[in-house]
């Protein structure tokens, strides 16, 4: 436990830590969207769909030739944006163009589930990455919370998979997108929420503290 209280978990200084933060989300939500308003506006739904899911990927290879590594959530970005527009591309349907939304949350529920229970579970990856924390990674009771997080999300993607797949079959198009827009924004509420009431907990349990680098 002494061992324990004398490390800490580190940040960077509040502007780095936003143009980290910034870019990550940038690049993996910001660039797909604008793809898609730009290709949408040209061609359609469907051009903007294949414009968004090309961007990232460009992205992808980018980041890889740039820096040898890809961001976990540009992986993802790119994963979900391939399933729905495969959806959409393969079926032309509404009815499949609605069911693009479960699948997606349920692409979600895997990835995260299937990190959970390994050495370098998901939430761990994007905690480094996105807000670039470092932490010891040696120390039990983080790398627990780590597991433990990751798995809390994977349900919460499961739990909207089954909401979602509920009201497509029971509301109607307009109804369904509504729900679907207020059940994102509420995992995802809920979801952080959660994860940083814990996370603070699991730092309070071991005398843990978190700074913002020197450099």
């Amino acid at each position: 436990m002494l061992f324990a209280m004398a490390e800490h978990l580190e940040l960077p200084r509040p502007w780095r830590l936003t143009l980290t933060a910034g870019w990550n989300l940038a690049e993996s939500l910001g660039i797909p969207v604008a793809g898609y308003f730009v290709g949408a506006q040209l061609g359609g739904r469907d051009a903007g769909m294949l414009a968004a899911t090309g961007v990232v990927w460009l992205t992808v290879i980018g980041r890889k030739v740039i820096t040898r590594s890809v961001p976990g959530l540009l992986t993802i970005s790119a994963l979900v944006l391939t399933l729905q527009t495969a959806v959409v591309i393969a079926t032309g349907s509404m009815l499949f163009f609605l069911l693009q939304f479960p699948l997606a949350n349920l692409g979600l529920c895997v990835l995260f589930a299937r990190t959970a229970p390994t050495r370098k579970p998901l939430v761990a990856q994007l905690a480094a990455e996105v807000v670039a924390l470092r932490h010891p990674s040696h120390h039990p009771g983080l790398h627990r919370f780590f597991q433990g997080a990751t798995w809390l999300w994977a349900g919460i993607f499961a739990v909207s998979t089954a909401g979602l797949a509920a009201a497509m079959a029971l509301e109607p198009v307009k109804a369904f997108l509504l729900l679907t827009t207020a059940v994102t924004i509420g995992g995802v509420v809920a979801g952080t929420g959660a994860s940083a009431f814990w996370f603070f907990r699991v730092l309070h349990r071991f005398g843990l503290r978190v700074r913002f680098a020197q450099g």
